[in-house]
């Protein structure tokens, strides 16, 4: 089937939202290329399931193809429009399938030597639709705060190298209430400006108490979901044949009931909980890395105006095998090993951070916790430079966003 025979029926099988926006669109959707229209799909599928920026972006996107005069649209899609596929490809069921598509249709652009005609086309669409976005000013002025080093007594290696020449490195800071300090800060943040999915606490261990206007995940809080799908992941492994990609395209296509995540009432969560461990390498076995993916997915898909991540020990490298089979047994952890990859992990949160919107006057700090240790990216501070200020965090995070 191509696109020109869709039909409003053919999307009753969408989520409510995600059916009626595709029925909406249908006029624009039967005038794009097979090669493009299951990766729109495969984001609409998903429409009812996406947080409010990402929501935004799709109907941002539809609304401009909807604006294109045929030329236009003949101009933008002309690339795709040249690639060929096969009949066997358009005889699947991309419609209802644009994920399992779109795997398929990588695997054969990649046979048939046109996958590099499909990136460019894919860069130059990016392009084209990104120019065409208006940048709006966002509430608040966005606020990354990265906490490090949980159960680390003392460290001698310097730390922060990465961020030192972007900001102030503080070397007094008095660390009493540390980690309620801040996490207030961040409550106070969303109770003045309450937006949906805006404000953020990941924690690579047990979650502090925090005010429900704070989208919150925990490490901990998601070990039955953890445990769940690593016994489903070896159960898929041991059967014959399976591979890598099809273990990918398994875990792609689970859900919240079936890892076992009851219904609260927050579907876009739940999802998001899923995705964080059937999409993020090590996020099952790793707290360091699933603080650090998950902080990567609130920034990129959520668009967090406030971002609050506190690093755990996480338990030390094992074989993956061990690790995947061996799961419930008792992990002995490293707090040390834990400080280094959370200290590149705040590098990578603030590049994350710098890629949204207004970034030039976004806020970032990162801070040693328990220690005196500390720095800040801010347009109020100095970059490369050092301070021996006796601050509390309170009075650090005020300069930061000052």
């Amino acid at each position: 089937m191509l696109p020109s025979d869709l039909k409003p029926e053919q999307f009753a099988a969408y989520p409510p939202k995600a059916g009626k926006l595709a029925v909406a669109h249908l006029s624009i959707l039967q005038q794009l290329p097979i090669s493009f229209v299951p990766s729109l799909l495969r984001e609409v599928i998903d429409y009812d399931f996406k947080f409010p920026a990402e929501r935004a972006a799709i109907d941002q996107e539809l609304g401009t193809l909807s604006s294109l005069t045929p030329t236009q649209l003949k101009d933008w899609f002309q690339a795709f429009s040249q690639l060929s596929l096969s009949p066997k490809l358009e005889k699947l069921n991309w419609v209802n399938q644009p994920a399992q598509f779109v795997e398929q249709l990588s695997a054969y652009l990649w046979t048939t030597h046109q996958l590099d005609a499909y990136r460019e086309a894919a860069l130059a669409y990016g392009s084209r639709i990104q120019k065409t976005t208006p940048s709006e000013p966002i509430a608040i002025r966005r606020l990354g705060i990265a906490i490090v080093g949980q159960g680390v007594v003392s460290y001698d290696e310097p730390l922060f190298l990465n961020l030192r020449k972007h900001g102030t490195y503080f070397k007094q800071i008095k660390p009493e209430n540390g980690v309620e300090l801040l996490l207030a800060a961040v409550e106070a943040r969303a109770k003045a400006h309450p937006l949906p999915y805006g404000h953020w606490y990941v924690d690579g261990g047990q979650a502090a108490n925090h005010s429900s206007l704070v989208s919150s995940v925990s490490y901990q809080q998601m070990e039955p979901v953890r445990a769940a799908l690593l016994k489903n992941m070896q159960a898929e492994i041991e059967k014959p044949g399976m591979g890598p990609e099809e273990l990918r395209t398994h875990m792609a296509r689970l859900s919240p009931t079936d890892l076992g995540i009851g219904k609260s009432g927050d579907e876009v969560l739940e999802r998001f909980k899923v995705r964080l461990l059937t999409e993020g390498s090590g996020t099952q076995i790793f707290s360091t890395t699933f603080v650090q993916w998950t902080a990567r997915e609130v920034l990129r898909r959520a668009q967090a105006h406030t971002l609050l991540v506190r690093f755990a020990p996480r338990q030390r490298q094992r074989p993956m095998n061990e690790l995947l089979s061996d799961s419930s047994s008792r992990s002995e952890f490293d707090p040390v090993g834990s400080l280094v990859d959370a200290d590149m992990a705040a590098y990578y949160q603030w590049i994350n951070q710098q890629r949204l919107p207004q970034s030039e006057q976004s806020s970032f700090l990162v801070w040693f916790e328990g220690h005196n240790q500390a720095l800040v990216v801010s347009p109020s501070l100095p970059r490369g430079t050092e301070s021996s200020s006796a601050l509390d965090l309170q009075g650090l995070l005020s300069l930061a966003t000052g």
